[in-house]
């Protein structure tokens, strides 16, 4: 069963997220087949625009709980896997063609990050988005804390980060994390009112506009990804991810040291 689907609409190619029995949660072979999908379209000259989203009752739930509790038995696998996930996501960022997230239901953790790593967003009012990780003793290590800043500005993530909070799409747009913002019924018109705009300009001017747009916004993104996954390493050999971990299973709020 495959993890990705990809249609075709015109010159825009889907990237659809398709495990909604899991609720779209990310695991090692979604992950393979979003590199391989991002690869294709990034390759491809008839694809002029790129629409992530998941099928089901959500964009995503993040990370598959199965491998965060791997991590939390053989932490010494991070950076292989956080490997696999950034590569992927910097594929999305990095390809010269206009990238959109389209989120409803529900984006969460590593969801976020890749959201982050499009160009742009669009959300369903009622959908919920946030980055959770600090809750279970983690944080956002595959571009999460290195990209959010440049989007809604350091104290807003910072407050986003550390309090693990989750925002409502109607919040999400408020404080810039999101493009535009419509009621659930109208979210793929809404997309696609937005892909027609980035149609109407010239491919190659786009193209190189988000390149330098990237590079202003986030000048030492290769080193805070580095660091990221230095602290995140400390974090998931540390007491409080075991805890945080084996509460997720337990369904119950983690008890961490110092309280």
């Amino acid at each position: 069963m495959t993890a990705v689907t990809v249609e075709d609409v015109g010159p825009v190619r889907h990237i659809v997220l398709s495990r909604p029995h899991k609720r779209n949660a990310i695991d090692e072979q979604m992950i393979r087949e979003l590199q391989g999908a991002f690869s294709a379209a990034a390759e491809d000259h008839h694809v002029r625009c790129v629409l992530v989203r998941g099928e089901g009752a959500m964009f995503s739930s993040g990370m598959d709980f199965t491998v965060l509790q791997r991590l939390s038995e053989q932490p010494q696998n991070l950076r292989q896997l956080r490997a696999g996930v950034l590569s992927t996501w910097n594929l999305c960022e990095e390809m010269p063609k206009p990238t959109i997230a389209e989120i409803h239901g529900g984006c969460i953790g590593g969801a976020v990050e890749l959201a982050l790593a499009c160009d742009l967003r669009v959300i369903a009012q009622d959908a919920v988005i946030g980055l959770p990780e600090t809750r279970v003793g983690l944080l956002p290590d595959v571009g999460g804390c290195s990209r959010l800043p440049s989007v809604i500005g350091l104290g807003r993530a910072k407050e986003m980060v550390m309090t693990g909070q989750l925002l409502s799409g109607q919040e999400a747009h408020r404080i810039g994390l999101v493009n535009r913002v419509c009621p659930p019924d109208q979210l793929r018109q809404t997309t696609e009112q937005l892909l027609n705009e980035l149609l109407a300009c010239a491919p190659i001017a786009v193209g190189l506009a988000k390149r330098l747009l990237d590079a202003a916004a986030k000048p030492a993104l290769a080193l805070t990804l580095e660091q990221e996954v230095s602290a995140q390493q400390i974090c998931a050999s540390s007491e409080d991810f075991a805890e945080g971990a084996a509460a997720l299973s337990q369904k119950r709020t983690p008890s961490f040291s110092g309280r």
